[in-house]
């Protein structure tokens, strides 16, 4: 910002030399320059004529339109003159109240072509030695025809007085800063009553005019010994000042001052301090917590009331044998139940078994398989965990386990009126259950603690085997019923015998599995059992079992992620299902049971069930070994039936009475029934 203000005011210093150089020019130089230079003809004025003839004039911008800073406008041919009027108005016509300091007056030619322009601001004299060359006279043209005479020239409208601000040039060290001075020019013909009124324009005339008066450059006015006078301004703002300091003079605030100094210098104030209140000996102390004050909390031992009420909302089945009592029931009922269950174990099944190779044939029966009202019963409290069906022809006696330890048995011949009892074997849920093979009136149920034997015959539920492992999963290992394998959720397996007193497992090997789910023994050759686990199906030999260290006898690639469950076909072991939760069905060749057992066929199937439902389990039909039946998410609801081949058979839909997912389902093993049981506890049985 103060480069810009040097700069400006370099200009108007050289403009204010131009300026008293141009006005100590005679009057014709000035006057024949601003006519020939910056005059345009205009109505009522006469060309200049040379040598008794007229010349043309020469087009030029009007004398007021507003230049560039510096001498660009000057040195690109622009009229370097900037009065409030045309310069070519008739020169000195108007009579003005004379030069006022701050009037520009015009260049002459050779000035002009130099690029030099008066300032914006002020004016001033040329010093006494400054040597201004004279003018060349212009050069003879040819005369043009003659033209007609211009009309007389008229008076230019006379304009109102204007104001302009002079801006004094940075002054060298040690003089006054600068000022801004509003200078304005008083019209003497409106009687002297002092209104301020616009500057008039500029004229060579005016300009000689205004520098008959004894200005300095910054606008002050200068004595007759040379030394600046005040002007009106500073003589009143001198007069403020020393007014301001009387008046500050007359309020004394020096004298003020040092009596405040005096006070503050003396020594403290004699003011007395308020003693503190003594805390009284007797008052109460603030609380804090024993986490504050860092101290363990005492043991306090619980009552005993609210754990009596907890073992009556949630009773805890005691170890050992069980009397097999119905919750909440009848006891007519309840026996009759019994009575039934036993009178059907006691019937001898035919040898012959039914079995339907034609597929068609196969097929006409799913068909003609229904889903009646009469069909749909609510047998156990909560989920559905496991199936298992009594193999008896004459009647369909169903058993279901749910998610809190229940077993309930249901004769579907009573309908919905009765036949359906509850009894609590087991704390946790039932993972799995199943008939004896040789003895249908014994009922084995597992659950995460224990492994228990339902006898009817003795109304009593025996403890085989108890654990403090989770046991998730059983099978028989001979069909005698007497030993079994059971798979353990930390990814071990146990072989259990039946017949050796105590709940101890015979033997407990590790397989490397993380999670074992399920397992299934083959069929044919009982040596044999099949484990799935997180992402592992593999076939083991019993006989070999160890500790650890124990190797597969085949395996079963592909899956990956965790395998929900996998099964040997139930008639001759070639074939095994198992579920994924990559959403995919696999059927395995086992014929041979080589070190790695062929994938046949691959369906699609969603087996994302969430967390409120029982994991899908493909298990097989033990009427047709090339089929297996598995639940479905697809709307309407539906239960599945594949062949081993990836075809989808038939799907059981009743949009009545089946409105949600059968998650567990199991084919009866000689008769055209299927049962399914969804997350509620609700059983769905399709029978012809």
């Amino acid at each position: 910002m103060q480069g810009m203000i040097t700069a400006r005011l370099r200009a108007t210093c050289s403009a204010a030399l131009i300026g008293a150089a141009v006005s100590a020019a005679p009057a014709s130089e000035r006057g024949s320059h601003c006519s020939r230079r910056c005059s345009a003809p205009r109505k009522g004025s006469v060309p200049a004529v040379a040598g008794g003839a007229h010349r043309t004039p020469r087009p030029a911008p009007p004398c007021g339109r507003r230049r560039g800073r510096g001498g660009a406008a000057a040195g690109r041919g622009k009229c370097p003159l900037r009065p409030a009027r045309s310069c070519g108005d008739g020169g000195g016509e108007r009579d003005g109240s004379g030069g006022a300091p701050g009037v520009v007056a015009a260049l002459p030619a050779a000035d002009a072509g130099r690029g030099r322009e008066v300032g914006r601001f002020g004016s001033a004299r040329l010093p006494a030695h400054h040597h201004v060359p004279p003018r060349s006279p212009p050069q003879e043209r040819t005369p043009p025809p003659p033209a007609a005479p211009p009309p007389a020239p008229q008076a230019a409208p006379r304009r109102s007085p204007q104001l302009r601000v002079l801006l004094t040039p940075l002054p060298a060290p040690g003089r006054r800063l600068p000022q801004k001075r509003l200078l304005g020019a008083y019209d003497e013909a409106a009687g002297g009553d002092g209104k301020r009124r616009r500057a008039e324009p500029c004229s060579p005339e005016r300009a000689d005019s205004g520098s008959d008066g004894d200005v300095d450059s910054d606008g002050t006015e200068a004595g007759q010994d040379g030394s600046p006078q005040l002007s009106a301004y500073e003589r009143k703002r001198l007069k403020n000042i020393s007014e301001n300091a009387k008046f500050f003079a007359a309020l004394k605030l020096h004298e003020s001052a040092a009596r405040l100094h005096e006070i503050t210098a003396k020594g403290p104030s004699h003011v007395t301090k308020r003693a503190k209140p003594r805390k009284a000996e007797g008052s109460t102390v603030q609380r804090r917590s024993m986490r504050l004050q860092r101290m363990q909390p005492p043991e306090v031992p619980q009552a005993e009331a609210p754990a009596q009420e907890e073992e009556e909302g949630y009773p805890q089945v005691p170890a050992g044998p069980l009397p097999m009592a119905a919750d909440g029931q009848e006891e007519s009922s309840e026996a009759a139940l019994l009575g039934t269950w036993l009178q059907l174990s006691e019937m001898k099944n035919n040898d012959t078994e039914k079995r339907t190779c034609d597929m068609k044939r196969y097929q006409a029966a799913l068909s003609s398989m229904l889903l009646r009202e009469d069909g749909i019963r609510k047998v156990v409290s909560s989920r559905v965990c496991s199936l298992a069906i009594h193999p008896s022809e004459s009647t369909v006696l169903v058993a279901a386990g749910d998610k809190y330890g229940h077993v309930g048995l249901w004769d579907v011949s009573r309908g919905t009126e009765g036949g359906a009892h509850i009894f609590t074997p087991h704390n946790l849920s039932v993972n799995c259950m199943h008939f004896s093979p040789s003895h249908p009136a014994q009922l084995l149920s597992l659950s995460h603690d224990s492994l228990r034997c339902g006898d009817v015959s003795r109304a009593v539920f025996d403890e085989i085997c108890r654990s403090e492992d989770s046991l998730s999963s059983f099978d028989f290992l001979e069909d005698s019923g007497c030993t079994a394998v059971v798979g353990l959720w930390d990814g071990a397996v146990a072989v259990v015998d039946r017949r050796t007193p105590g709940t101890s497992p015979e033997l407990s090997a590790d397989i490397g599995f993380k999670i074992t789910r399920t397992v299934d023994v083959h069929p044919v050759d009982k040596q044999y059992f099949l484990a799935a686990g997180s992402v592992d199906v593999r076939v083991y030999d019993v006989r070999w079992l160890r500790r650890s260290g124990n190797r597969a006898v085949s395996t079963l690639h592909g899956h990956t992620k965790s395998v929900a469950s996998a099964y040997f076909s139930p008639a001759s072991g070639r074939r095994v299902v198992t579920v994924c939760a990559d959403d995919k069905l696999r059927v395995y060749d086992t014929s041979s049971l080589s070190a790695t057992s062929a994938l046949l066929s691959t369906v699609r199937h969603n087996n994302n069930t969430g967390r409120w439902l029982t994991r899908f389990r493909a298990v097989w039909d033990p009427k047709q070994e090339q089929c297996f039946v598995v639940g479905s998410m697809a709307r309407p609801r539906q239960i599945e039936v594949f062949q081993d081949t990836g075809l989808l058979l038939h799907a059981f839909c009743s949009p009545e009475c089946l409105g949600s997912v059968c998650s567990i389902n199991a084919f009866h093993p000689t008769r055209n029934v299927l049962v399914g049981g969804n997350s509620s506890g609700r059983l769905h049985v399709f029978m012809e």
